[in-house]
This record gives C-alpha cells, structure tokens and sequence, in this order.
C-alpha cells in the first residue's frame, strides 16, 4: 500500500510510571474509524490510521483494512513501488495477493496467510490481489524499523495458515498467535525490533479476553466482526483539543468503551488489557509492541528519521542505485 503524503514528526517525549506502581487495566484512549482512500492503481480500501497519527501509535505507522465484493475495487493492485526503514504486515483474511519483487521473489499471499516482510534498506514490489468469488479482504499493518536497523538487508517471512499456531480455550475463544505469546502458545515470528504481540482473537458471545501487557508499549485493537466492551472500567470522555483526524470522542463514556467492525481502538497505558465480547461474538486483531521514540521524516513509501535521508532515498530511486542489497533473507 503507498500513501504519498510527506510527514515529518519529532519523537514524543512519554514518561514511565515509577517502581512498585500498582497494577492498571489498560482503558480506551480513543477510537478510529478510518477514513476511505483510493492507493495503489486505484483500489479502494479504508485507512484505519496513518501519517496524520504520528507519533501516537509509535512504532506502528499505517493500518489499512483493504476490501470489496466488487473486483473493480481491487484488481488494479498495487504495482511497482519502493519501500525502505519499515516492516509491512500483510494478513490475507479471505482472497489471495500475489507479490513479487525486483530480486525475482515471488509468492501467493493465500485466505489466512501472513506475510511480514522488512523492507530495510530498500526493496522495489508489486502486490496484486486476484479476483475471487465473495470477498477479498485483509489488513496491512506498516512497523516503524529503528534507525540502526533502517538499511539492513530486506528480509521476508511468509506464513500459511497452516503454520500459524492456534490457542483453543474451554469457553471456545480461539485465538491464532502470528507474533508474541498467548496463554503458554508461541508466535512463530520472533525476532522483530519492536517486541510485537500480533493476535487474531474469535471471542463467543458474552466471552471475555484478558493479556497481560508490558507498561509502556503501545497496544490498540482492531475489531474484524461482531462487537465488544474494550474498556471495563469506562474512560472520561476527552478534552478540548484532543481530537484527531480520525477519531472522534465519546461524549457518553460508557458507549467509549464499546467498539464494532471496523473500528480501531487505542489503549492508555497500563498492565493488562480486558475485552468482552457482546451477545453477537467478537473476533479482532490484538497488536503491541515497544515504541521507538525516534523522530520520523515519512514521504509515501519511505520512512526513515531526517528529511535528508528522504531526499537521498529520492535521489537513489531517480538513479536507479536505490535497492542496495542484491539478497533477501528468507526467515520462513
């Protein structure tokens, strides 16, 4: 997916909580609920957040939920660009992608697959989705790389479904573990800068879902179906100014807490996260991971920390000297 917008943004300055802090259920900050846009060759898609978040939601920069029951909207795909200082997270929910790259990897992105790739120092790739009876639809999560990690060699991951471990509980809540660890089961990417957790969680009705959290990451949740309390002890609602582009305050805040398809919500800090799920069941993403704190010059595809370091990725595209490594590491 490639936004264009330039953005330009310094690191926030966010203080820890002393030692010896009692513990806190993690509250609802605020809620997105995305905005629609035309990317690629023209496929529409909603973005959920972006540039315009910087650094809220630091490390993660883009959250696109792409799909349609109409091919028109996503056959045009997304050709050729450049990516260079981030990771893309592609989770195919149903439909294929096939993507291919300048070094000639080639593969199909299949329903319930996932593909995290590390653009590091730079990489040129197409994403096409194919045609497909029904609807296509999945997620695109971008991960900010830190600055000493921005110019390493691309690195790909590709997961089958198949290979994706599942976590079944007795009150029948399934949740499938692609990053992190849930309830004794291991994610199989491991390794990534930012410590991510990445759950896709299936709640029954009235089902509930609790993690604990390290205090500090940044931990939002991104409803796929259904509906569900996110906030069990409520949150007041917010404060003159605080709006952003693509959210807007609760002015009850009980109905705060209370998230459905296709909305983001956005966690406070705190140690544990608790969501229950409404009568209808409740399946969402579930993503932390540990801030960066660096300061971050993104235009389009490109995310690196200076506004230089963009004109020079600029420059290199127009050369024709911008892929720099000539391998990929195939970390499946």
């Amino acid at each position: 997916m490639v936004p264009m917008p330039e953005t330009v943004r310094r690191v926030a300055k966010t203080l820890s909580p002393p030692p010896g802090s009692p513990s806190t259920v993690r509250s609802v900050d605020r809620k997105f609920y995305g905005a629609e846009t035309l990317e690629g060759a023209g496929v529409r898609l909603r973005r959920m957040f972006g540039n315009g978040e910087v650094p809220l939601l630091d490390p993660f920069l883009l959250l696109d939920n792409f799909g349609s029951s109409n091919p028109a909207d996503y056959l045009a795909g997304f050709p050729w660009h450049p990516h260079r200082g981030i990771e893309t997270v592609t989770y195919m929910l149903r439909g294929k992608t096939e993507h291919e790259d300048s070094l000639g990897n080639r593969g199909v992105i299949d329903s319930g697959d996932v593909q995290w790739m590390s653009a590091g120092s730079g990489i040129l790739h197409q994403e096409m989705p194919q045609r497909t009876e029904g609807r296509l639809s999945g997620f695109q999560l971008w991960v900010n790389l830190p600055k000493r990690q921005k110019m390493e060699a691309p690195a790909y991951r590709g997961l089958r479904a198949g290979a994706i471990p599942v976590h079944r509980g007795a009150d029948g809540t399934v949740t499938r573990v692609v990053a992190g660890a849930f309830e004794g089961v291991e994610g199989p990417v491991t390794g990534i800068p930012v410590d991510p957790t990445y759950l896709d969680v299936t709640l029954p009705a009235g089902g509930e879902f609790s993690l604990p959290t390290p205090r500090g990451h940044t931990v939002f949740g991104q409803v796929i179906e259904g509906t569900g309390q996110f906030d069990p002890v409520g949150h007041p609602p917010a404060g003159p100014g605080e709006s952003e582009r693509l959210y807007t305050p609760s002015i009850d805040p009980g109905s705060r807490s209370d998230a459905r398809a296709g909305e983001t919500v956005l966690f406070t800090d705190g140690d544990r996260v608790r969501i229950r799920a409404s009568g209808e069941g409740l399946r969402f993403l579930y993503v932390s991971g540990r801030p960066l704190r660096e300061p971050v010059a993104w235009y389009g595809p490109i995310v690196m920390n200076t506004r230089e370091e963009i004109l020079q990725a600029a420059r290199e595209l127009q050369q024709g000297t911008f892929v720099r490594s000539h391998r990929v590491v195939d970390e499946v």
